[in-house]
């Protein structure tokens, strides 16, 4: 006959053995791939999307002024710098996060 305390104790000792092997287990590179892509993606809209509203503020400036290139050109640079700024913001969060599952993968280790 087995102790009741020693089969609790192989139960427990199976269940941390399955923790090991699913966190040893690889992980899908497509869905690694395209989550990558996703983020190029996102960062690239964004820089576009501020060079945008950049050349659109400055040649609604420049329309209503008639100063044709001078809003325009400001602007374009300022959305620029701004999408830039969004792109930096986006890959600090990324870090960040990717920082904190690693660090959580080493803590059940």
């Amino acid at each position: 006959m087995t102790d009741p305390d020693d089969k609790e104790r192989l139960k427990q000792l199976e269940a941390r053995i399955e923790a090991a092997k699913q966190a040893q287990a690889p992980k899908d590179h497509m869905e690694e791939h395209h989550s990558q892509a996703q983020l190029a993606w996102r960062m690239v809209v964004e820089l576009v999307t501020g060079l945008l509203i950049g050349f659109g503020i400055g040649f609604g400036l420049d329309s209503l002024f008639g100063t044709m290139p001078i809003f325009m050109v400001l602007f374009i640079m300022l959305g620029f710098a701004a999408g830039v700024n969004v792109m930096l913001r986006s890959a600090k969060e990324i870090q960040e996060k990717k920082l904190a599952e690693e660090a959580e993968r080493d803590e059940r280790d």
